[in-house]
């Protein structure tokens, strides 16, 4: 995926506003808005407390499923067989029976629109063996991600002791699914769909996060209930080349949990844009190297520079720094970085490369050269 070089600015008058505006999500326990790029924190509430979080545990879970889809392991039209166990789960789910035969990419349409437990338990079988040595592989993902308030039993989400995490985690686990396996979006974002399709027995899958029939630019990502955790909601939407990323936890219903997930993004999208500066490609400057034929050779941005910033104008001073570089060069490598300045503060930064690959010259070539650098007195 392009990874762009950004980081979220706020003037130093924001802060307070920020902190101190109007409550956003009166109703829930926690709840954070991030940009999905940089992971700057747009508003927070509680973030760091632990609380229960129903299904947004399944995020972990698709986290696994896409890593192993990506490495091969397995494939979106390989058939799993139920076992008694997925078959028996309760809550959410999409009716599995024990020995029904059924394709991986329709277990995660189950997770990401209906958010079946079966469907959740029968992947964590295919993959791990069983539920269990399964979410050891999740809390293995909790620790690779650095998250301080996160412990999984399950895999579900399902109330129980231990089983726990926070806003502020879950937009990282949020981040991380979304932007190392996109293809996430691509199951999160229907709104319906059918199992079993051409079958006696079709099942109509419908969306539990009807954000993504209605809002603008909604497309993901995961809902949650239980007694225990009451109504949570990962929410992502982009527009533009703008993507928030929400959390909501424990609001007392489904439309609280939706009408407060809209005021987060709602408040990202009016108070902030993204502001690409420069294309990917763009020429920002040029290097000289010895010993090649190239006497000048153009630098160029390997990704998109951008910015999050207030929607107000602002004016930025470039800073090029070039590094020693050797032969051969191609394109790609670093040859260079490109700084953003405002107010004396660096706001992003992005790297440089070459437009072409550039080889060392041949020897005869070599001569000519160190001839001419003598007779002009480089030597």
């Amino acid at each position: 995926m392009k990874k762009m070089f950004i980081i979220l600015l706020f003037c130093l008058f924001l802060f307070p506003y920020t902190c101190f505006c109007e409550e956003l999500i009166p109703n829930a326990k926690s709840g954070i808005l991030i940009e999905a790029n940089s992971g700057k924190i747009i508003y927070e509430k509680n973030k760091d407390e632990r609380v229960s979080i129903a299904s947004l545990t399944k995020m972990v879970a698709q986290i696994i499923i896409f890593e192993e889809i990506e490495k091969g392991n397995i494939s979106l039209d390989d058939i799993v067989t139920t076992s008694h166990n997925a078959s028996s789960y309760g809550g959410s789910q999409i009716y599995l029976e024990e020995g029904e035969k059924i394709s991986v990419r329709d277990l995660l349409k189950g997770i990401s629109v209906a958010s079946g437990n079966d469907a959740t338990v029968a992947m964590a079988e295919y993959i791990s063996g069983s539920e269990e040595k399964f979410v050891v592989r999740m809390n293995e993902v909790v620790k690779r991600l650095k998250l301080k308030n996160t412990h999984f039993v399950n895999c579900t989400g399902l109330d129980e002791d231990n089983h726990y995490s926070s806003s502020y985690d879950l937009s990282v686990i949020a981040r991380e699914l979304i932007l190392n396996h996109p293809q996430i979006l691509e199951f999160s974002s229907i709104y319906e769909d059918y199992l079993r399709k051409d079958t006696d027995h079709p099942f109509w899958l419908v969306n539990t996060n009807k954000l993504i029939n209605f809002y603008d630019g909604a497309d993901g990502l995961k809902t949650g209930h239980t007694d225990n955790a009451l109504y949570c909601l990962a929410g992502t939407a982009k527009r533009d080349n703008l993507r928030l990323i929400g959390i909501v936890l424990g609001e007392e219903d489904s439309k609280v949990r939706n009408r407060e997930m809209m005021s987060l993004l709602d408040y990202g999208f009016q108070s902030i844009k993204i502001n690409c500066l420069y294309k990917k490609g763009s020429v920002v400057d040029n290097i000289k190297l010895e010993f090649t034929d190239n006497k000048k050779i153009p630098i160029v941005l390997k990704d998109d520079l951008c910015v999050i910033e207030e929607k107000v104008d602002n004016k930025y001073k470039y800073l090029v720094n070039k590094f020693k570089v050797e032969l051969p060069v191609r394109v790609g490598d670093r040859v260079g970085s490109i700084e953003v300045i405002n107010n004396n503060e660096v706001i992003a930064s992005g790297d440089l490369t070459v437009v072409e690959d550039i080889n060392k010259i041949k020897l005869l070539h070599f001569l000519k050269y160190s001839l001419l650098n003598f007779i002009l007195g480089v030597f």
